[in-house]
Formats: C-alpha cells, structure tokens, sequence
C-alpha cells in the first residue's frame, strides 16, 4: 500500500476477486450473531491468508443474494450442497479462520473449509516473470484460488454472465435468486441471504419470468440444458479441470469461456485461463506489453511463462488485482434490458 491509505477498488481489481473486508470488529448487536450455530470449525491457515481475496470471486455484485460481508469482518456464504441448502459464516481472527454453519450442509461446509480457502492451492509454484506481476504477487501475499467443490452454483451464474454486462448479469442473479431460491438457513434474517434454487426449480421457472429478469432464450435455454443434468454436471468438481471443462463443454450453449470461469471457482484451477473475453486480452496485453489490441493468442503467448507452472489463471489474476487497465477510447458497452422490450 502506497501512503496512508489503499487504492479503492476499480471493476477491474473486483473482477480479479478484490472484496473488501473489515478488520474492525463492531458491537455483535450491530450483525447477526453467529452464537446460535450448532455446526463450528476453527482452522489455520499456513503463512500468509486474505480472507476478502479469496473468497471474492465468488461474490457476483455487491448485492449478491448468496454472499454478504458483515461490519464485524465477516463473510456470509449461502450454497446448495450435495447435503442439502447450508449458510456458512467465516471471519479471520488473529491469524485463525473461525467458521459457524447452519443447515443440512452446514457439516459438509465445514468439512470442506480448508479447501474452500485455498488448503490445495500451490501458490508457491508461481513464479514472477514480469515486474508488475512480482509487485503485485509481493502485495498480495495472502491470496488463495479457493476451490468449492460444487459446479452449479458457478456454472449457472457463468452463463447468465455471457456476451451481456456484468451489471445486467447481476441484475438477472439477484432476481432469479430471490424470487426462486430459499431463504438461507441460520441467523440471516437481516441478510437476505437465499440459497439458489434446486435443479427441479430452475427447470420450472416460467419463460416470462427468465425475459423479466433481463435473459434472453439462448441463456435461458443452455442454463435448462445444464440443469437436466445437474448430477453429471457436478461430477466435474472431482476431476481434473480439463476433463472438468471436457464435461461441462458437452452442454450446447457453454464454450471455453464459460468453462474455463466455472472450473477456476468449483476445481480451484490455477491455468484455466479465461479466452473468449471482450476485456481480458486487451487488460493483460497492456498491461504486460504495452499492446491494448491484444488478442486471445497474444494474450496467452505473453501468459506463455506460466503455462508451464500451471498458473495463468493465476498471473491473470494478479493483472487484474495490479489495476493496470488501458485508457479508455470509447464508450462502455451499451446496456440493454430485454424486459423492456
């Protein structure tokens, strides 16, 4: 952190999983208290942990029906496991994640923390090879690719996220969300948080319905594809994240692109790169090269270095975290809601 204070976060560092999280902790009265859990775990991490980092992609916009950030400096999950609907809560207390869980999944979420913050993560495999990436690896010391173990719950929100902006993709979550999903179970009244719907619900979602939320046929469509097979389709989250984009891939309606941004979040995989993206190789390719105009293929020859490391994902994280984006020369992509049409 240069001067007394940090750099606020810009789209880009939150789309490289920049998710602020106090450090100062406030009167319980202020939050929901996590007093009433019947499911605990208390875990350390070793060497450096960024809890905000971490956890940070996947929070799809600020007022994501599944992920909250409290004041006391805590993160509030709300997820369907293969147990049932769960509400997990995780905050970082002197170097010690401290972790309550409510609901039938609460004993799996649990069970699963340690690689859900990045246990499995081989971080010190990457290495540096430009000088934006080692300043930014150098300041961010505590980050973790976090690895879910669940499929749908990335997939889903990855295909709402296709060729639109990412304010109209949020937009369609949080409704889809609250209208269709449950409430989360435990202390979350105050939160709002919702667990997102069963495969059979989102099946039953009326078409009127996907055009209110701003979703169009073909989205609507390949998520209905996917959840036909939701079973098979979280098969992928114990393979190895190509076989995993193999699988997913066999859907008509999901390609790399959308692949490649579910696997990083459910397999914790630290080269799936994401090609196929309007913004990312122009990021990455002035950022490392001075090149705007980069393309998919220059993209991945300046990400060359990492390859055979197993990290692009991760160097490209690490670009977007660095802040370094080109200048804007026209204006942002136009958005359009097609409930108003």
């Amino acid at each position: 952190m240069a001067g007394r204070y940090a750099p606020r976060p810009t789209r880009t560092t939150v789309r490289g999983g920049e998710t602020g999280v106090p450090r100062a902790v406030v009167p319980r009265a202020v939050v929901p208290s996590p007093a009433t859990a019947a499911h605990t775990r208390r875990w350390t991490p070793k060497g450096p942990f960024d809890l905000g980092l971490t956890l940070g992609p996947l929070r799809r916009g600020p007022a994501d029906p599944a992920f909250r950030v409290t004041p006391d400096g805590a993160v509030w999950r709300a997820t369907r496991t293969p147990e049932g609907p769960g509400t997990l809560r995780v905050a970082l207390r002197g170097g010690v994640v401290e972790a309550q869980a409510w609901g039938p999944g609460a004993t799996w979420l649990l069970a699963q923390l340690p690689v859900l913050l990045g246990e499995l993560d081989e971080a010190e495999a990457f290495e540096p090879r430009h000088r934006l990436l080692a300043h930014a690896h150098h300041h961010r010391p505590g980050l973790r690719l976090l690895r879910t173990g669940l499929v749908m719950e990335s997939l889903i929100p990855s295909i709402l996220e296709q060729k639109i902006t990412t304010e109209e993709a949020y937009r369609a979550w949080r409704i889809l969300l609250r209208t269709y999903g449950t409430p989360a179970p435990g202390p979350t009244a105050g939160l709002g948080l919702h667990v997102m719907p069963e495969p059979r619900a989102w099946s039953l979602i009326p078409s009127w319905e996907w055009h209110r939320a701003g979703v169009d046929n073909k989205r609507a469509s390949t998520i209905l594809r996917a959840v036909k097979v939701a079973r098979r389709m979280e098969e992928a989250a114990a393979m190895t994240p190509a076989d995993a984009r193999a699988r997913l891939e066999l859907i008509p309606g999901i390609g790399p692109w959308t692949s490649a941004e579910t696997v990083q979040r459910s397999n914790g995989a630290a080269d799936a790169v994401t090609t196929g993206d309007v913004h990312l190789p122009g990021i990455v390719g002035y950022a490392l090269a001075g090149n705007r105009d980069a393309d998919d293929a220059e993209m991945l020859r300046l990400l060359a270095p990492y390859e055979e490391q197993g990290q692009r994902h991760r160097a490209a994280r690490l670009v977007l975290l660095s802040g370094r984006t080109p200048p804007r020369r026209q204006p942002k992509m136009r958005r359009t809601n097609i409930a108003d049409w």
